[in-house]
């Protein structure tokens, strides 16, 4: 058989339908068909493939001359002469050659063929076999991919049953570094690292005792230059006699370390959006600053770190400028900080909650003023002493086993606000180039989060302080009546409503009250309310009726941003006990008799302000000493999840004990609030109690 040297593809010798190639092609990488001849041209070792390809069993086949049985009779002077410049030469031949098949056909088949030597120094002649349509089809399918890795010459070896190699070709000598007849005679144990032995001969002896081969098993190596690791892929397969009895293995290694390096590449890809994706869950659940912060560092641990923490600069925090120059110290409060397991270094960071000064030779201090990553692969103790905040955080950290360390700043909208600070103790890897990309793009997604829970805060004590400043101060008992009032604002998480009260003192001793409620928060609702409360006011202090006040505010409330609210305006006229109340869309007052039963007040609802056209009845309430009226806003009985109806019977329930009891209006306030609100209202209410004394 020919080898490199031979002709490349094309007639051989004028011959039609004899190609020849060179080796290299994609036979060398596939798992293919085996046939040995021995130097008589007897067939002495068929391969199951062999048998698929060309239909011969290994009973038909073995132990016959392989040009009679399987070249076309114009062949095989031909195929003789290369078998014999094969066995005399020790060429290799590669190519597609035509095979009488068993069925009578003619077919092509790609070849490569090439001389053996066993531990006898008999010589064999080993054909390697695939279907030419199917390798074509292959080829195509591969040329196409995306992830198809360069192709490797394949080493070929064939081994006795003890083990010792009785062949290799020049291909495995190239793999291995060991040379061809440094191999011979010799078994894997003297070949191959020690770290591979047990695992090569626990597969040898399986493949050896059972006959099912293993295919494609990778075997991973030492590493090569830039830090990559060397990667096998090694097929073995026995090899049976005529009888089926076992003469030994073959054993196809292939150099796959690109196809692995590309593997472990998009597996680390993989794992990196899966954790983006999972952070984007994750972070940036609510608007508190503290918990996204917490989101953040929980989700850089245990995967990116052992130790996280996520300073924020505090002018940040107080809405001040906060670029710093490198050389300068800068105040940092710490927000969160998480350990995947209990260790010292906790010790040494900044409980979250304060606030720290730090100089600028501190590493997080540098990063937040370059607004780069500080990376430190290894750390020594000069270093510790630039992450720690002094010489005994430092000392905490060296006994922690602190190896490597990297900081990332936290950038939101072009500004630095304050900086991801990771720590590796356990985790013996250093931080690299693709944890420091995994963190930026962390700390990125996450700055936005904080940086909106940042601007939320201020947002919501702006709005919750010009709120405060346009309520009334807590009405005070007078000599007509008692009062109680209470503002409580949204829970922690939401921002800050429209719900406001007034108790107006009106001509001819009467009182004006008013509760109302503004769709809608933030300082848009806080300013509405306010302008709706200053109306009321001047429209309470013309003596006019209540639904004339109404209708005035919802001609007021048109021309606002929001303009949807609801009203209740009552004004109580002691010379007759009784109350004159108007509803623009807003939830029944509640009547507590001194002595009976809590109701709810039919007032005609009305539509509420801002729609315009409306009508707004009037309803009279006798209201006499002892006697107690409830005015509150929606968000003390509203829920997401209960009927308005159950809740205002709850509210009813919860005013029963009051009727004719000696409790001070003050502790009523605090029984409704304590027993209605919760920490995870989403709005805010205004509540107002009055009783008329003696």
């Amino acid at each position: 058989m020919r080898n490199r040297e031979e002709p490349p593809e094309g007639d051989a010798d004028g011959v039609p339908g004899v190609s020849l190639s060179p080796p290299g092609g994609l036979l060398d990488v596939l798992a293919v068909g085996a046939v040995v001849l021995d130097a008589s041209g007897r067939i002495v070792l068929w391969s199951p493939q062999a048998e698929r390809l060309f239909g011969y069993s290994a009973a038909e086949a073995l132990g016959r001359y392989a040009a009679p049985l399987l070249v076309p009779d114009e062949n095989v002077e031909l195929v003789l002469r290369l078998f014999d410049e094969v066995m005399r030469e020790g060429k290799s031949w590669a190519g597609v050659f035509p095979v009488k098949c068993k069925d009578g056909r003619i077919r092509s088949f790609e070849f490569r063929n090439m001389r053996l030597h066993d531990d006898q120094n008999a010589m064999y002649a080993l054909g390697l076999i695939t279907d030419r349509a199917a390798l074509r089809e292959i080829e195509r399918d591969l040329a196409f991919s995306t992830l198809l890795i360069q192709q490797s010459p394949m080493g070929i070896a064939v081994m006795d049953t003890d083990l010792r190699y009785v062949s290799v070709n020049p291909a495995l000598s190239r793999l291995d570094g060991v040379g061809e007849e440094e191999h011979l005679g010799r078994t894997a144990r003297d070949i191959l690292p020690p770290g591979h032995v047990a695992e090569a001969e626990s597969v040898l002896h399986r493949v050896l005792e059972t006959g099912e081969p293993v295919i494609d098993h990778e075997v991973l190596g030492g590493e090569m230059p830039g830090g990559k690791c060397h990667a096998w892929s090694v097929s073995t397969y026995r090899l049976d006699d005529s009888g089926g009895r076992p003469l030994g293995l073959s054993v196809a290694v292939t150099d796959v370390t690109e196809r692995h390096q590309a593997a472990l590449h998009a597996e680390q890809a993989r794992q990196r959006l899966s954790h983006l994706a999972e952070a984007s869950v994750r972070i940036g659940t609510t608007l508190d600053l503290e918990q996204t912060a917490r989101e953040l560092a929980e989700i850089a641990v245990p995967e990116l770190a052992d130790i996280a923490a996520v300073d924020v600069l505090d002018a940040a925090v107080r809405d001040q400028p906060v670029r710093i120059p490198e050389e300068e110290t800068a105040s940092f409060r710490a927000l969160a900080l998480v350990s995947a397991y209990p260790s010292i270094a906790a010790d040494a960071a900044d409980p979250p909650g304060q606030v720290a000064r730090y100089d600028a030779e501190r590493l997080v201090t540098r990063c937040v003023a370059t607004g780069q990553p500080v990376t430190v692969p290894t750390v020594q103790d000069e270093d510790l002493r630039r992450i720690g905040r002094d010489e005994q955080a430092a000392a905490l950290l060296a006994r922690a086993g602190v190896h490597s360390y990297l900081a990332v700043p936290l950038i939101a909208r072009g500004e630095v606000l304050g900086a991801l600070d990771l720590k590796r103790a356990r985790n013996p890897k250093p931080f690299d180039h693709d944890d420091t990309i995994l963190a930026c793009e962390l700390a990125g997604r996450a700055a936005v989060c904080i940086d909106n829970a940042r601007l939320y805060r201020q947002q919501h004590n702006i709005a919750l302080t010009l709120q405060r400043s346009m309520l009334p101060t807590p009405a005070t008992t007078s000599a007509r009546l008692r009062i109680a009032s209470r503002y409580q604002p949204a829970g922690a998480h939401s921002e800050i409503g429209g719900d406001w009260f007034d108790v107006l003192e009106l001509e001819e001793e009467r009182t004006a009250l008013v509760v109302g409620d503004v769709m809608g928060s933030g300082v848009n609702a806080a300013a509405t309310m306010g302008r709706l409360r200053t109306a009321t006011q001047t429209l309470a202090r013309l003596a006019l009726p209540p639904t004339e006040v109404l209708r005035h505010l919802d001609q007021i409330t048109t021309g606002l941003d929001p303009f949807f609210a609801t009203c209740l305006y009552a004004v109580y006229d002691p010379r007759r006990n009784q109350c004159r109340i108007a509803s623009a869309g807003h939830l029944p007052p509640v009547l507590v008799p001194a002595r009976g039963e809590p109701r709810l007040i039919e007032v005609p609802t009305g539509t509420p302000l801002g729609l315009g056209g409306g009508e707004h009845g009037t309803v009279p309430v006798d209201l006499n000493p002892g006697d107690l009226l409830v005015l509150y806003t929606d968000g003390l009985v509203e829920t997401r999840r209960d009927d308005i109806e159950d809740r205002l019977d709850v509210l009813l329930n919860l005013l029963r004990p009051v009727a004719g009891s000696a409790d001070s209006l003050e502790e009523t306030c605090d029984r409704l609030l304590g027993a209605l609100r919760s920490p995870e209202n989403h709005d805010d209410v205004a509540l107002l109690l009055m009783s008329p004394t003696e």
